[in-house]
């Protein structure tokens, strides 16, 4: 056994690759994963809520915590003409979802660490399961980092289990955001949450 989790930057587990089968935009996709890595198994409840709850994305768009890459294939695919920036700190994740991206010809997709992102870089759309695990403190961390990052008139959707807090982590939002913004919850489903964060035009 490792002490690896999800948030490892390098994972110490064997990266032994499989090939799994999900639904991803409709369409049963094969994928790669591998341990040491977010939901190796396939697609999570969360992130499956999100993806039925959230609208095409447009513009720029952002998925914080890619693991083996469904969001941001799911928004690349969505969004041809769009360009998908897909963040993680784990770097097989990394490896993983560009390497998904490229098995599905999806052109559009940069993967990187956050600090490969360009600082100055704006994003109309924000999708994201974020890493709740790695401690409140350090999430708060990271979301205050990209969510101020949204372009005028711009969307963030964010699943969160309740039981792991979404409803203190909207409060919290709330309080932190700039007044003119707003954090709204938009669907239950599965003991999950779907948090909207929009910043006006």
């Amino acid at each position: 056994m490792t002490s690896d989790h999800y948030f490892t930057a390098t994972p110490a587990s064997a990266d032994e690759r499989r090939t799994i089968e999900v639904e991803l935009n409709g369409k049963v996709r094969k994928v790669q994963t591998a341990a040491g890595i977010f939901s190796p198994a396939g697609l999570d409840k969360g992130t499956a809520v999100l993806l039925q709850y959230v609208p095409a994305p447009r513009g720029r768009v952002l998925d914080i915590g890619c693991g083996w890459g469904p969001i941001t294939l799911t928004a690349a695919e969505q969004s041809p003409e769009s360009t998908v920036y897909g963040v993680d700190v784990n770097e097989r994740s990394i490896e993983l979802t560009r390497l998904n991206a490229q098995q599905l010809s999806l052109s559009n997709v940069v993967v990187g660490t956050p600090e490969s992102v360009d600082p100055t870089l704006e994003f109309d759309t924000i999708w994201s399961n974020p890493p709740i695990r790695i401690g409140k403190e350090a999430l708060h961390e990271l979301l205050m980092l990209w969510l101020p990052r949204l372009a005028a008139g711009g969307d963030a959707w964010l699943v969160v289990q309740k039981n792991l807090g979404s409803d203190s982590l909207q409060k919290w939002l709330i309080e932190q955001l700039p007044a003119t913004w707003s954090v709204t919850r938009e669907a239950t489903a599965k003991a999950f949450r779907v948090l909207k964060v929009s910043r006006p035009a």
